[in-house]
């Protein structure tokens, strides 16, 4: 069962309270120039991105950010260290969250300067705390990064910001290493109900990454914990965003777009499954609508083991079969497959509409 937590509106986002698992991402483009940070996001957008992040390293950068957010199709979070004028500036600017760490943007009078701004302006923060840069008074106090020392520091600054009167608070707890992010966020669940962003930092390759997250992220989720999450890849952003999908539609979460599933192969195989399962994994991206898609090696089990999908293929030795639920519906040449796959795909998206 889903922990159930505050909701938080993030512009047209809702964030917690019961809502529907969302998927941000952040950009990589020079926040300055903001036609290439706007066409970023705009990419994103189009991937399923509900919230993206920027960073906001300076003035110029915070300058970009009003046309950044007008032109933006989803709700603008800004990351700001270190200077609260930028967090001033960035909240001027029309952004709709604010991503700060209250003890690296100065003293309490700064602090409350930005938390009354974001509370004029109807603007949730995200106290992010990372077990890499957690203060010393903590890492003294527990030999080290642990999760008691992660919530503690969490909580400290929730408090600075709920002396304010401020409580629009989403929190994060990441850290590199995905059994120390999974103890935190666990930890955290039991201490507060603010809504939690997961997401395992520095994670990774594509690849390594991939796994990383879908280790750390999949177990809290799994829980009932977690309200918003990002995947962090040393990768396109966009393809954080495949995965985090990805991770939701594997623990039937979220059903936006296909999920594609196909067979590990064996001797029976006759087809270069691995490239054909690549040519329709390449055409599937795009579509929104909620198909399970699936690619199998052998025409003799493949229509069996894979009947749940609502549509697949099955290799053979120069030609294969297309299903539909289990039911073989036509038998076409190898080369053409893939072809006779999207037909089939393309009539049950014309029929659900």
């Amino acid at each position: 069962m889903r922990k159930v937590t505050r909701k938080v509106q993030v512009g047209d986002l809702a964030i917690g309270g019961g809502a529907s698992i969302s998927v941000q991402s952040m950009t990589t483009t020079d926040t300055r120039d903001w036609q290439a940070t706007g066409q970023q996001i705009r990419a994103l957008a189009q991937a399923g991105c509900q919230l993206v992040r920027v960073a906001v390293p300076d003035g110029e950068a915070a300058e970009a950010l009003e046309r950044i957010c007008a032109s933006s199709p989803i709700p603008v979070a800004a990351d700001i260290h270190f200077d609260y004028r930028l967090a001033l500036a960035a909240l001027d600017a029309g952004i709709a969250k604010l991503r700060i760490n209250p003890g690296n943007i100065g003293d309490r009078e700064r602090v409350r300067q930005v938390v009354l701004r974001a509370k004029a302006q109807s603007v949730p923060i995200r106290i992010g705390v990372n077990a890499g840069s957690l203060e010393k008074s903590i890492l003294a106090k527990y030999g080290g990064p642990t999760a008691q020392g992660m919530v503690e520091s969490a909580m400290e600054k929730v408090r600075q910001l709920e002396e304010l009167d401020y409580q629009e608070l989403v929190i994060s707890l990441k850290a590199s290493k995905v059994p120390l992010m999974i103890e935190a966020y666990r930890l955290m669940a039991q201490t507060t109900d603010y809504p939690l962003h997961l997401g395992v930092t520095e994670a990774g390759t594509a690849y390594s990454g991939t796994i990383r997250s879908a280790v750390g992220i999949g177990t809290l989720l799994a829980e009932g914990i977690g309200d918003t999450l990002r995947v962090s890849l040393l990768a396109d952003p966009v393809e954080e965003v495949r995965v985090g999908y990805e991770i939701l539609k594997g623990l039937e979460l979220r059903t936006r777009g296909p999920v594609l599933i196909a067979c590990p192969t064996c001797g029976r195989c006759r087809v270069d499954l691995i490239k054909l399962a690549g040519e329709v994994e390449q055409r599937l991206v795009g579509i929104q609508e909620p198909l399970q898609v699936a690619v199998m090696g052998c025409a003799v089990n493949g229509p069996g083991e894979a009947k749940e999908a609502d549509v697949g293929i099955a290799g053979g030795d120069g030609s294969g079969l297309v299903f539909r639920k289990g039911e073989i519906v036509a038998k076409v040449p190898e080369e053409e497959l893939v072809d006779a796959l999207f037909r089939e795909i393309d009539s049950l998206k014309e029929r659900d509409r």
